[in-house]
């Protein structure tokens, strides 16, 4: 049997195969609410035959909000908002579904991509004034975020608690905590961007000290039988910045805790990063982060391939396969990737009849 197409539990909770739908922003709420969109998006996307979606990256608190379009799960409105949209989806898919929950922090107040992706100014229309480890803005011209202080801390920390708790009572599968892509965690985590001169900056233990607190708040706000994971970057791709060495001891930290698995991912945290964009061009992070841990590993970024998945998978480089881009593009990866691979797929009887005719029994009834 292809590894890729193997099960792997998480807690409690088995997965299918070894790939996962990553979190992708679609900046399409209104005021932090999901909408139609959502459910035809996530809708879609569970029917892919991979074995875990997450929801992308969701807001703890307003200004959390990577944009004004990002979505929210901070008040009732939202949680409403969400539920109606996984009621559509769950009626007609059991796949399981995760949630990003993060804060955007410097990198917040910014209009949309297809709109320019630059930073709204804190008095202009659908932007706010952005925070974050310190008063460093991610860009010179940008407007420089305040720096948090101990009570900007425990609101957030709070923040994070309240999101999990509606996150369990939605019935979501797993959390994933967002410390990648020079998001609030991450802007701790790195020298770049984090110069207190407090318990939070400084040695690498300070600079871990304010993600291991979330993930704590997270961890216990949601039930213990359920994966709680998160999401890193693995290098700055920048001199002087956060790295591989740096993302071990992370790593070795949240397992510690109870993580059930970590996602490597890289950069995102500097304007002046210099990324060596190629196939595999992540795979190399995910590695150095199994080698030092138990719990499994995600891997993305420019896995397009079948064959190219199942190495990975097949090496023991990674434990798991995240699809973001290659999944928008091909929605259906997972069942071409199982047709290659000699694998069966359950997918909704609905489809069955759409199994190629030079493909022996590649489906089954979901």
């Amino acid at each position: 049997m292809a590894k890729l197409f193997e099960p792997i539990t998480l807690g409690d909770l088995t997965l299918s195969n070894r790939i996962v739908i990553a979190p992708m922003c679609q900046y399409s709420a209104e005021d932090g609410q999901m909408t139609d969109w959502h459910a035809v998006h996530l809708g879609n996307l569970a029917q892919s035959g991979a074995a875990l979606l997450t929801i992308e990256a969701t807001a703890v608190t307003p200004e959390g909000r990577i944009s004004y379009g990002d979505v929210g799960l901070w008040d009732d409105a939202t949680e409403e908002a969400m539920a109606k949209v996984l009621e559509t989806v769950r009626r007609w898919s059991d796949m399981p579904i995760a949630i990003q929950l993060g804060h955007a922090g410097r990198k917040a107040s910014c209009a949309k991509p297809w709109d320019g992706g630059g930073q709204i100014a804190p008095d202009a229309p659908n932007g706010w004034q952005t925070l974050s480890a310190s008063n460093l803005p991610f860009q010179p011209d940008e407007n420089p975020p305040t720096a948090l202080d101990k009570a900007g801390l425990a609101r957030i920390r709070d923040a994070f608690t309240e999101a999990t708790k509606r996150a369990a009572r939605l019935g979501i599968d797993a959390v994933q905590i967002h410390g990648a892509h020079g998001y609030l965690l991450h802007q701790f985590l790195s020298p770049l961007s984090n110069q207190r001169t407090d318990e939070y900056g400084g040695s690498l233990e300070n600079r871990l000290r304010f993600p291991l607190e979330i993930f704590d708040a997270v961890r216990a706000a949601f039930p213990p039988e359920k994966p709680v994971t998160m999401r890193v970057s693995g290098t700055d791709w920048v001199e002087g910045g956060w790295d591989a060495e740096q993302t071990v001891a992370l790593a070795q930290a949240l397992e510690a805790r109870g993580a059930s698995a970590i996602h490597v991912s890289s950069g995102g945290l500097d304007a002046s990063q210099q990324i060596p964009v190629g196939p595999n061009y992540q795979v190399p992070l995910a590695r150095a982060v199994k080698e030092a841990v138990t719990m499994p590993v995600v891997t993305v970024g420019l896995i397009t391939e079948p064959e190219q998945a199942e190495a990975i998978i097949a090496t023991g480089e990674a434990d798991m396969i995240a699809l973001a881009r290659t999944v928008l593009y091909d929605p259906r990866w997972p069942w071409h990737a199982a047709a290659a691979l000699g694998a069966k797929m359950p997918v909704a009887p609905q489809y069955l009849r759409s199994q190629p005719h030079r493909v022996k029994e590649l489906f089954v009834k979901a």
